[in-house]
């Protein structure tokens, strides 16, 4: 399939939210909570390129709980529309835009223009917070440690809260993706 085929196959945002039953509440708290900055040469800017967004997530992603409300204000300012794919009913897709060649992991913002053309691709994380959780990541123990599962568990807890939480990240997401926007 093309990526017009993959953008017609693929759900609103709403019907996505509506079906969500773990990231829901934490979803939408950023959603309600974030504010753009006042970029309205940006804003005009991605306006005039027609585009269109695809979303490869799952509700279960943390890093998608938090990335998607920002993608989602950007996309009401800059009439972007923007349709989502469950990355695990779409891996032929997803196995197209593998992180590092080789990792699943989302979410994936696939940006098209009116032709069905990839402008930009952006995900699954702004640098910043890849340094987070590279450094929550680093204080684990092994993984064959008797501790490790209930390690793992509490720093995805704690990640999710700052995810939730921690508006600098809303911000850094937001200006990575107007960079990887303005860079295409």
């Amino acid at each position: 399939m093309d990526l017009n085929q993959w953008y017609e196959k693929a759900m609103s945002p709403d019907t996505y939210i509506e079906s969500m039953k773990e990231h829901k509440e934490n979803l939408l708290h950023v959603y309600d909570n974030f504010t753009l900055p006042n970029d309205e040469a940006f804003f005009k800017e991605i306006k005039a390129k027609n585009l269109r967004a695809i979303v490869l997530t799952e509700d279960w992603c943390g890093d998608a709980m938090m990335n998607t409300p920002v993608l989602l204000r950007l996309a009401e300012k800059s009439d972007i529309d923007v349709r989502m794919l469950l990355r695990d009913q779409n891996l032929e897709l997803m196995d197209q835009y593998l992180t590092n060649g080789k990792s699943r992991s989302i979410p994936i913002f696939i940006f098209i223009d009116e032709h069905g053309n990839e402008v930009a691709k952006w995900g699954p994380r702004a640098d910043k917070v890849q340094q987070f959780s590279d450094d929550a990541r680093q204080s684990l123990p092994a993984k064959d440690a008797e501790d490790y599962k209930e390690k793992l568990k509490e720093m995805l807890v704690f990640m999710t809260k700052s995810f939730r939480d921690n508006t600098d990240f809303w911000d850094d997401v937001y200006a990575s993706i107007k960079q990887t926007l303005q860079n295409s």
